[in-house]
């Protein structure tokens, strides 16, 4: 781990917050609101917000390490777009499709949050590639 890291981590966690205030507190919010019965009332999730950024902070660390192992020679864009592709796919679009058998989400909701968080998956996959632009391959 070096400065390029934890530079990476501190970016990575920065557009994952306020990239899930957009999706989940603006553009999903309305849909969330419509399920009162699943979820907590804002004013008592409020208090548990410490746990979301623990949450983003392990994500974003835990995101920007297994970027930074696979980096081979070629075009950082590139780079950054099969990954975010590849973690949207191993994570977002499964969880989303999860949750949808197991809670009562209606289904162009989860459609949504699997569109949405796996957008913004893909771009912070280019934002770490951005990141890590002039590093060569892993020893």
């Amino acid at each position: 781990m070096n400065k390029k890291f934890f530079i990476g981590w501190l970016v990575v966690f920065v557009l994952w917050m306020a990239g899930s205030y957009l999706v989940h507190g603006v553009l999903l919010y309305e849909g969330y609101s419509n399920l009162p019965n699943l979820f907590r009332p804002e004013s008592e999730a409020n208090q548990y917000f410490h746990f979301m950024l623990l949450a983003h902070v392990i994500m974003a660390g835990a995101f920007t390490w297994i970027y930074a192992r696979g980096i081979d020679d070629s075009p950082w864009p590139g780079q950054g777009l099969r990954f975010g592709i590849a973690i949207a796919l191993l994570g977002v679009v499964p969880t989303y499709m999860i949750y949808y058998v197991v809670q009562p989400i209606p289904g162009m909701h989860a459609v949504k949050q699997s569109i949405f968080d796996g957008l913004l998956v893909v771009l912070l996959g280019v934002a770490v590639a951005f990141v890590y632009r002039n590093e060569g391959p892993a020893k």
